[in-house]
């Protein structure tokens, strides 16, 4: 009996790893374009995709709801503020403003591991870096350090929650590091992408998620750098009041946010993502806020995502802002970079 029991718990087991994304067919998608009135669906991934595969791309840990226990940690005020005299543009585009700032552009591909934490917070402190130095510090800071040394922000590519990463990044700083096979920086990104292949094929579906790497203290991508003294600090950590995140942006630059992903985002192209009204709930997401908008009267955050630049909008997404669109607006987190 037990004999059994343990059979058929496998072929469940087995179903489930390989049960079709049946929000990728074709006709969910044509579904979700009757009803979406602000946005545009279409195919980024391979409908025979596992549904497994799109679950794994999901790690943050980090969607908020305020309460009495952490609104401490939400920042609404800095004196650096001031100097934008309450001047808020209708429209902003970090990438515009420090054009020689080369990484806030930059589409990464966080493979086949739930790393979407690591990947918006490293790459929004490497913007920072760029924006405080004045681009004397220009270049890509190390995912593959803090999703695989930061015991304390989570689980690697199981997930994890970025305000920790930023808290790490205050107490024990973050080496650079380039994408995968870069060479770039301290220790680049050693997860490999999942591009599409000839046959438009996405080379990671159906393959296990990446195991966590082994923790390396040493660089093995530029090794001319001292691994010591190419860590660079935050002098802080901090979830942002919906009031503060464009504050922050203009006089920092770009910082993560964390949000719900439901079924029909995987399918995004274009438009001011809204959830669609059956929409279901598949895990948290991490992403990086580059700037803001509106689009025919509807206000949107510009996000840099990491699932490669085949997906959405060439790797970028706009989401509805002032709403709380699946917990954006409360799920915002930063860091000031230490540039002496």
């Amino acid at each position: 009996m037990a004999r059994v029991l343990i059979l058929l718990s496998v072929i469940l087991f087995s179903v489930y790893m390989t049960e079709q994304a049946y929000f990728l067919e074709k006709d969910y998608i044509n579904k979700i374009n009757e009803q979406a009135t602000t946005w545009k669906a279409g195919v980024n991934f391979d409908p025979k995709t596992p549904k497994e595969h799109i679950l794994k791309l999901l790690g943050s840990k980090g969607v908020q709801i305020p309460s009495k226990v952490n609104y401490k940690m939400y920042k609404s005020e800095d004196e650096n503020y001031d100097n934008l005299l309450g001047r808020i543009p209708r429209k902003f585009d970090a990438r515009k403003k420090w054009r020689n700032c080369k990484t806030i552009g930059a589409i990464r591909d966080q493979g086949n591991c739930g790393s979407c934490w690591a990947l918006a917070t490293s790459s929004a402190f490497a913007d920072r870096l760029c924006v405080a130095s004045n681009g004397n510090f220009n270049q890509l800071l190390s995912a593959e350090e803090l999703t695989f040394c930061c015991h304390k922000c989570g689980f690697g590519c199981n997930g994890g929650y970025p305000i920790k990463a930023w808290e790490r990044f205050m107490k024990h700083g973050l080496v650079t590091g380039g994408d995968y096979k870069s060479g770039e920086g301290c220790e680049p990104y050693r997860v490999p992408p999942c591009p599409y292949d000839e046959l438009g094929n996405n080379t990671c579906a159906g393959k296990p998620r990446e195991q966590n790497h082994r923790c390396t203290r040493i660089c093995y991508g530029d090794q001319d750098l001292d691994y010591d003294e190419d860590h660079r600090y935050t002098r802080d950590s901090y979830y942002l009041t919906y009031g503060s995140i464009q504050k922050d942006v203009l006089t920092y630059g770009p910082i993560e946010a964390s949000f719900d992903v439901y079924d029909d985002f995987p399918s995004y192209k274009s438009g001011v993502y809204i959830r669609s009204e059956n929409a279901s709930y598949l895990g948290g997401h991490a992403a990086k806020l580059i700037g803001w908008g509106e689009e025919y009267g509807v206000p949107y955050w510009l996000m840099v995502n990491s699932w490669n630049a085949d997906w959405g909008d060439n790797g970028l997404f706009k989401i509805q802002r002032g709403t709380n669109e699946c917990g954006i607006d409360n799920s915002t987190t930063g860091g000031v970079p230490v540039t002496n």
